[in-house]
This record gives C-alpha cells, sequence and structure tokens, in this order.
C-alpha cells in the first residue's frame, strides 16, 4: 500500500526518489506501515530539499496531494487524525527527545537535525538580546557618534523632528547590544557603517586589542567585504592607532569554522569556541539555517554579533530563510520607549512616543532598516522599480517601465525561442567581448563583472543551460573564443558545491586561462578573499558550470555595472517579487528586463514564504 502510494507521488513529480527512500527508511525503524507516517516523512523530506526548515502538517492536512489519475486521488489525513497517528509511532518525538523526526505543538514536523538548528539559534540570539553590553559612557558614545557621522541638526523648526541618520542609530544600536542587524538595498552603506562601528568599538575603554572577524558566505562576497571595509576605513575620522586595528582582511565563514575535509562539521564549535570579541557578517540573507547555527554556536558569549543584510532579497540557497525571520519581514516594528529615550540622549534624534504591541523578547531594540541609497537617485529607475516590487505594487513596476520613463532600466518584449540567438547577439558581444580582449588576468575579472546574463530558471529555452550554449555559439562566431574543448581560454566558471580542501564554496566564480608559470597550460583562477589570484588545475574542481549566465539565485552576493534579467514565457512557482528585486538590484547602472508583462505582474504578486518555526521563537505573538 505504502509503496504504491509514494511511487504514485514520485511520478507525479511531488516527491523525489530521496523521499521515497527516507519515508520508506522510517517505516522500517517504526516498524510500520502506516500511510500516515509514510506521507508526512516523505514530505517533511520534500519540503526541506525545497528551503523549508520543517512541513506544517495543516497546510496540507485534508487537502488533494494527486488527483484520480486511473488510480484512487490521494488526499491527506485531517490534521488531528494524522497527529494522532505520527504520535504513536516511535520516530516521531516531542520537541527535545532525541527522535528522528519532531513534531511540535503548531504542527510543524521537522527532521531532527533542523529542529536542533533552529532551536539553538533561536535561543543563542535571544540570550543576546536580553543581555545588553556593559553601561557605555554616554559622553563619550555620544562624542564618537557625532566626530563619525556628524552633529544631529539643530536647524530644524521648533516642534519638528530632526532628520534621522539611520547609519549612525544603525551604529548606537550596534554600540548597545551584543546582536544587532543592520538591513538595507544596495547602496545604503552598510559596510561604510560597519567601518565606523568597528572604530567606535575599538574607542572604548578597555576594548583594546579586540579579536574581531570579518566574514561572508562565499569568497567573492568576503572579497568584496574586505575591500569595502579598507576602502571605508581611510576615511574615518578617528586617530590612526584606531584605524590599525580595524581588520583588513575577511574570510568566508566555513574557513573561519575550519572546514573539515569530508565533513559537514567544523574544527569550531560550542565546545572549541572562535576566540573572537566581536564578529561581523556581511551578505547574511545567504546564510542557511545549518551555517548561521554552527556559526553563532561557536561564538563565546560574551562576543559581539553584527549580521549585515537585505531583508528582502532572496534567501539562502539551502533551508531556511534566517535573516528574514530574524527581521520579522513583511511586519512593521518600533524601538522600545527605553531605547528610544536612551537614543534620543546620546543623538539627539526625538523618535516620539508611538504605541505599539508589546515586544516579548525585545528583540526589536536590535534590527535596524538602512533607509538612504547613496547609489540611486530617488529618481533612477533601478530605486524605483525594486521599490516597487519589493511593495508588490504591479502597475509602478511595470508602467513606467514599458513607458521608457527610465534611463537605467529598459523593457524588451519577450523574443520567441527561435528569434532570441539574433535578439540578444548584441548584447553578449557587448557584454562580454571586452573581457575576452583583456590583456592580464585582473582586467579580465574587472570586464568580465561589468555584464552578467541573470535568468529565473535553469532550463527551458529562457533557462541557464540555454542561454550559456547560446552566449558560447555567439562569442565563437565572432572569433573571441574557440571552445573545441571544455578548458579553453575565457571560459567563466561556477562552482556549484563545497570544497572545503580548495577552499572553493558554491556561488564562487572563477576564469580559465593560460597560465605562463605553467607552460601555458589552461588553469582556473578565483580571487581570493586577501585580493590575490589563486590558481587551481582544471581536474581538480568540484562541481561547476559555465556562467555568461547565470541564475538569480547564484548572483547573490554579487554587483554587475550593467545586467539582462531574462524571465521565462509563461509562469513558474519560482518568480516572486524577491526573484525580481534581488535580480534588479545586482545592477548598479542599468538593466534591461525582457519578459511578458502577465509574467512580470505575476511575480511581483507572490511573495516567497519559507516554513519555519524561528520566527514564532524570536517574536512570539
Amino acid at each position: 500500500m505504502e509503496g504504491k502510494l509514494l511511487s504514485r507521488l514520485s511520478e507525479g513529480g511531488i516527491l523525489s526518489q530521496l523521499d521515497v527512500h527516507f519515508a520508506r527508511f522510517m517505516g522500517r525503524l517504526a516498524r510500520t506501515r502506516d500511510p500516515e507516517l509514510f506521507l508526512a516523512a516523505a514530505l517533511a523530506s520534500s519540503h526541506t530539499r525545497q528551503g523549508h526548515i520543517c512541513f506544517d502538517l495543516a497546510s496540507l492536512a485534508g487537502k488533494l496531494l494527486l488527483e484520480e489519475d486511473g488510480s484512487d486521488p490521494i488526499a491527506c489525513p485531517a490534521l488531528s487524525h494524522w497527529q494522532e497517528k505520527l504520535r504513536r509511532t516511535i520516530v516521531v518525538g516531542y520537541p527535545g527527545e532525541f527522535k528522528p523526526l519532531i513534531l511540535d505543538d503548531s504542527s510543524r514536523l521537522y527532521l531532527h537535525r533542523y529542529w536542533d538548528y533552529e532551536k539553538k539559534l533561536a535561543r543563542l540570539i535571544l540570550g543576546r538580546v536580553r543581555e545588553h553590553e556593559a553601561a557605555m559612557d554616554t559622553a563619550h558614545l555620544k562624542e564618537g557618534l557625532e566626530r563619525l557621522f556628524g552633529e544631529a541638526s539643530t536647524s530644524s523648526p521648533p516642534g519638528r523632528t530632526q532628520p534621522m541618520d539611520w547609519q549612525k542609530i544603525a551604529a548606537f544600536t550596534s554600540l548597545v547590544n551584543k546582536f544587532s542587524v543592520i538591513s538595507g538595498g544596495p547602496g545604503t552603506g552598510k559596510t561604510t557603517t560597519v567601518a565606523k562601528i568597528l572604530a567606535l568599538v575599538l574607542e572604548q575603554p578597555n576594548s583594546k586589542m579586540l579579536r574581531i572577524a570579518l566574514v561572508a558566505p562565499t569568497g567573492k562576497a568576503a572579497a568584496r567585504l574586505q575591500e569595502a571595509v579598507v576602502r571605508a576605513k581611510e576615511k574615518l575620522h578617528c586617530h590612526d592607532e584606531i584605524k590599525e586595528q580595524i581588520p583588513e582582511k575577511a574570510s568566508t565563514i566555513h574557513r573561519l569554522l575550519g572546514s573539515i575535509p569530508g565533513s559537514p562539521y567544523f574544527r569550531h564549535h560550542a565546545d572549541n569556541l572562535l576566540p573572537l570579541d566581536l564578529v561581523v557578517v556581511d551578505e547574511a540573507s545567504m546564510v542557511d539555517l545549518a551555517l548561521m547555527s554552527k556559526l553563532v554556536q561557536a561564538l563565546p558569549a560574551q562576543a559581539r554579533l553584527v549580521l549585515l543584510g537585505d531583508k528582502d532579497q532572496l534567501a539562502s540557497v539551502e533551508a531556511g530563510a534566517v535573516l528574514g525571520d530574524i527581521c520579522d519581514t513583511g511586519r512593521g516594528h518600533t524601538f522600545s520607549t527605553p531605547f528610544k529615550e536612551y537614543l534620543k540622549e546620546v543623538t539627539g534624534y526625538d523618535m516620539g512616543t508611538e504605541k505599539r504591541e508589546k515586544d516579548k523578547t525585545g528583540i526589536c531594540d536590535s534590527i535596524v532598516q538602512l533607509r538612504r541609497s547613496f547609489r540611486f537617485g530617488s529618481h533612477s529607475g533601478i530605486h524605483g522599480v525594486s521599490t516597487a516590487v519589493n511593495a508588490g505594487d504591479q502597475d509602478l513596476a511595470v508602467e513606467p517601465v514599458m513607458a521608457g520613463q527610465y534611463e537605467d532600466v529598459r523593457w524588451k518584449n519577450l523574443p520567441q525561442p527561435h528569434v532570441l540567438p539574433t535578439a540578444i547577439r548584441d548584447a553578449v558581444l557587448k557584454g562580454y567581448g571586452d573581457y575576452l580582449r583583456a590583456e592580464n588576468v585582473e582586467e579580465v575579472f574587472h570586464l568580465f563583472d561589468r555584464f552578467r546574463i541573470l535568468c529565473a530558471l535553469r532550463k527551458g529555452p529562457y533557462g541557464v543551460a540555454a542561454l550559456n550554449g547560446l552566449a558560447e555559439k555567439i562569442l565563437k562566431a565572432e572569433g573571441l573564443i574557440d571552445p573545441a574543448g571544455e578548458w579553453y581560454a575565457g571560459r567563466p566558471v561556477l562552482i556549484t558545491s563545497n570544497d572545503y580542501h580548495l577552499r572553493l564554496f558554491n556561488g564562487d566564480v572563477g576564469m580559465v586561462l593560460p597560465d605562463p608559470a605553467a607552460n601555458h597550460d589552461m588553469r582556473v583562477f578565483f580571487p581570493a578573499p586577501e585580493g590575490t589570484l589563486r590558481k587551481i588545475h582544471p581536474i581538480r574542481l568540484p562541481e561547476h558550470e559555465t556562467v555568461y549566465a547565470m541564475t538569480v539565485h547564484k548572483s547573490q552576493g554579487s554587483e554587475f555595472d550593467k545586467l539582462l534579467l531574462l524571465l521565462p514565457d509563461r509562469d513558474a512557482p519560482v518568480l516572486t517579487r524577491e526573484l525580481l528585486y534581488t535580480g534588479i538590484t545586482r545592477a548598479k547602472e542599468a538593466v534591461e528586463i525582457w519578459a511578458k508583462e502577465a509574467v512580470f505582474r505575476t511575480a511581483v504578486s507572490r511573495r516567497i514564504e519559507r516554513t519555519s518555526g524561528l520566527r514564532d521563537a524570536l517574536w512570539p505573538r
């Protein structure tokens, strides 16, 4: 019975073979053939694979999974019956029990390790939220904030609130809390603010020689963080000895924790803590639940943690939407009254006495949203369209672009597949021609990052695989590449799986080029966070693919001068406002959107939701 049920769901595309094997394994452990367990275990596996932390039984209870296809339809059990049947098995436990599956009181079913990751992360974040930094020297802090950010305006008319410098507020928040989040879109100055935060922390009495780490989820993001902090600290209004203590090196989270080749574990963990006093994590939206939990578990209790990221971006490729859950994305919050009073005392900013619902954990005082973009003016298309997309406003996101009101965002009706090669030829040659004519490796990387084709899907005529093949044909016909073999000069390569031994991680981008030091044989060059280049023999690479075109998901943590955002000709579940927002905001100067209006509008109307209990743990209602 259970074998036929699972096979039909697999053939119907609802389950993968991995889900089926996991469900059968649970059945063998439980010594039962109850279809309720098989179905719940398979769906828990499926949901985790799709990025959810758990499977909410209530979301499918009593609903049809597979309509009649020559056999009886398959529906999920009623919720109360389903919960009761699962509770009776020996493989499903209550929170805190050591069993393969955990069913909490809210009908969420977890694989045990994900319940454990979530529980520990929530507990450790809330512990930091409740334990504020030792009492600060208010006069010292006020002087430092005014020196680094400027004094609060005194020219406002009586009774009018002074304009807020949200970077300054973010710095204040990070100084008085052990845990803080600075969220903001591109160009809002997150890393500039962090450089000032580091200076302020180091200037505090008894804060000399702090052990500080700057980290990001990928090598490329770490390199960008490092460059940004180095640039920002040179402009700081502080003593040179303070500048010298601000670190100039950034690394990946994996490298900080100490990757163990061939193992999901790290050298640093709860029983071997990192010797650090402050950790800054950039591109935090890209960090999945497992990695964030392992990082926070490895931090000493006294260490300060600062997360930087854009809460409105796509969530991590792996399971979880950690930054979004921490920020309670989609809901507005204000600071507590005591926090507002302290903020006014130090900065002069009066945030009023607006009443708000009770925050039971106090986490609202740890999160700041930067609101002003220094990269895009208020009239720029990238700013206007991304803001409208994020707000779910279809008309404002589409109509000005289609009417040609913006210089930096252009619209092109999606060409039919048979004319796509001709339609995209000029964009490919203009976007990639310069880097293929460059004479040194550094220039190659600089020019390659000026343009990218971003796709929503991997497969199909408008997917990554098709566009990469198309780009190769166009560049070959122009004589810019010679793809006679797999490893040709100028081939850009995207790493798609982690290799801890080589220190290559999912999302890293390299370039195939002849190496003068190896008789001009081909090597794959990768930029390192230290600002240098590493070269690796092609046969040693982990899983990888060509990357003239990449998915929007894989583009997270990257920025390009210009890009072409290509949507499919029909709707797909992956098309959401978060995907559009992330894709559009990868561009620094200009973006061209190729899409069908109806498909674009549908994507704007849809928000991605990942099931977890982290948000409820941090923001109990």
